[in-house]
C-alpha cells in the first residue's frame, strides 16, 4: 500500500497536500473564521470548541497520524506551494479495503482561493493517491443538491453522479438531502444525468 511509514505528503503543480501539524493552528482557524459566511451554509453545526486549539492538536493533528498510520482516514491540509498558504482542508475518510476497496471525501476552501481551480488540483491528486498508493477502486462524495461549485469540482475530477440520498446529512442543524457522486478507477459508465 505504497508510501511507508512517513506520513503522505502529495504534491501537484500549485499545492502541496500533508496532514496538519501544531503550526497549523492559527492560519487553519484564521481561514476558517475568515470564511465563516461563505463556508456555513455548506457544513453541520460544530461543537463549541470545534475551533480551539486544544480542539485542533487533539483531534486535527493527533487524530489525523493515528488515522493515517492506521490508513483508515487521510486528513490534508491544502497549502499553496508558491507562498506556503493554507487554503482549506480535504478529507478522505471511511477507507474500507478488502472486496469493498472505498473511500469517501469531503471538502473545504476559504473564500479568498474559491473558483481558482485549487480544489479540482487537490481533489485530482488525492483520488490519484487513493487508486494509487491505497488500491482503493471507488472514491465517493456527497453534496447539496445547490452547490453548483462543489458539483463543479466533483464532475471536473471525473466523478459521475449516481443518484439522490434523503435526509443524508444534518447541515446548518438541518437533515439534507444530498446528491452522490462516486469516481471508479477503471469506470467505463458514460456520462450518468444529473439531478
Amino acid at each position: 500500500m505504497g508510501f511507508g511509514r512517513k506520513p503522505p505528503v502529495l504534491l501537484s503543480e500549485r499545492l502541496e497536500l500533508r496532514l496538519p501539524r501544531r503550526a497549523d493552528y492559527i492560519p487553519w482557524v484564521t481561514t476558517r473564521r475568515t470564511g465563516v459566511e461563505f463556508l456555513q451554509p455548506w457544513e453541520p453545526i460544530r461543537g463549541r470548541d470545534y475551533e480551539s486549539r486544544s480542539s485542533f492538536y487533539s483531534h486535527g493533528v493527533g487524530w489525523s497520524k493515528r488515522a493515517a498510520k492506521a490508513k483508515t482516514a487521510f486528513s490534508f491540509m491544502i497549502i499553496r506551494r508558491e507562498d506556503k498558504r493554507l487554503m482549506g482542508a480535504l478529507n478522505m475518510t471511511n477507507l474500507r479495503y478488502g472486496p469493498a476497496k472505498t473511500a469517501t471525501v469531503g471538502y473545504w476552501i476559504g473564500p479568498d482561493f474559491a473558483r481558482q481551480g485549487y480544489m479540482s488540483e487537490a481533489l485530482a491528486c488525492v483520488v490519484d493517491f487513493a487508486f494509487g498508493a491505497l488500491d482503493i477502486s471507488r472514491v465517493e462524495a456527497a453534496c447539496l443538491p445547490e452547490n453548483e461549485a462543489s458539483r463543479g469540482v466533483l464532475e471536473k475530477c471525473g466523478f459521475k453522479y449516481e443518484g439522490v440520498a434523503q435526509s443524508y446529512l444534518q447541515i446548518a442543524g438541518r437533515w439534507r438531502t444530498h446528491v452522490l457522486y462516486a469516481r471508479l478507477r477503471d469506470d467505463r459508465r458514460g456520462q450518468a444525468d444529473a439531478m
